[in-house]
């Protein structure tokens, strides 16, 4: 009988936890207006900013990300997303769309997860999108995110036209099928029609104080 490593393990339990976990929550439908638009969360330069600020001419791109999940930051059998990150910040600038990332892991801000962590991580991946904190997770609530990380693009009405995941393969870059999110990026700043407009979002679950 082959034997699976402690790691591998580890990432089927986090997988495991995280769909039934997520599966219980409901995320926001397509065609809804962004929630709490107009609520300032604290980025990691010490700013405050809202939704409506960091959108721009055709639409915004909101990601719930964190610091710690293998999903995002990836291990030794995994490249995870956050990688990709900069890379979709391109692609959204150039079709005038927004980015942000949110870390709503409010269970973890005493350690992974907390704003100095954030401010690392970001310096760490040179991240170009702003990063937020989501206080006691309200964000995360509004919208019915589940998992790190979660993808929701809005278009200039701020209404959303695109949820799930980044593509479809975290392992690896190299590897990848399925460019759902650029391709959906590159619609919307074309004007043109997004399909799919719903995937499957996959990681570790949004960890929730409450």
């Amino acid at each position: 009988m082959k034997k699976i490593s402690i790691s591998t393990l580890i990432v089927i339990l986090i997988s495991t936890l995280s769909f039934s976990i997520k599966d219980s929550i409901k995320s926001i439908e397509i065609g809804t207006k962004a929630p709490m638009s107009s609520q300032k969360l604290k980025d990691i330069s010490g700013n405050e900013y809202s939704l409506e600020n960091l959108k721009k001419e055709n639409g915004l791109l909101v990601v719930f990300s964190c610091n710690s999940c293998p999903f995002v930051v990836g291990n030794q059998k995994t490249e995870g997303w956050e990688g990709r990150y900069n890379e979709i910040y391109k692609i959204a600038l150039s079709n005038n769309i927004g980015m942000t990332l949110i870390n709503s892991n409010e269970a973890k801000r005493d350690g992974a997860d907390s704003f100095d962590k954030m401010k690392e991580r970001s310096n760490k991946m040179n991240y170009k999108a702003s990063y937020l904190l989501d206080k006691n997770n309200v964000m995360a609530d509004a919208f019915g995110a589940s998992t790190t990380p979660h993808i929701f693009l809005f278009n200039k009405d701020l209404k959303l036209v695109y949820k799930g995941a980044i593509d479809d393969n975290v392992d690896s870059k190299d590897m990848v099928k399925s460019k759902w999110l650029s391709d959906a990026i590159t619609n919307l700043g074309l004007g043109k029609e997004i399909n799919p407009s719903v995937t499957r979002n996959s990681g570790c679950s949004i960890k929730r104080k409450n």
